[in-house]
């Protein structure tokens, strides 16, 4: 496997196991920041949406990292300068 492929699949799995939850979290959050949201026949604040949805954006942000530095394209090293120069050392 190349690092293209393994690239894939790591970010594949970002996906799967940070991005989704992440979305179902962000719904979740925006529910009970409008204050919809309960808990056991218990409404939940406001404070703890906006947690909610700060944690997600974090989850939701981990796959375009993720992504991000395993799919772009990496610089060449450059090739150590050879002197094609023929005069002596100066004495």
């Amino acid at each position: 496997m190349n690092n293209k492929n393994t690239g894939l699949i790591a970010t594949i799995a970002a996906v799967v196991l940070c991005g989704c939850p992440g979305l179902f979290m962000c719904l979740f959050g925006a529910i009970t920041a409008t204050g919809n949201g309960t808990f056991n026949d218990q409404s939940l604040g406001p404070g703890v949406g906006i947690a909610l949805i700060c944690v997600a954006l974090i989850f939701i942000l981990i796959p375009v990292g993720v992504g991000f530095f395993t799919m772009r394209k990496k610089p060449d090293a450059a090739p150590a300068p050879t002197s094609n120069d023929q005069t002596p050392p100066a004495a």
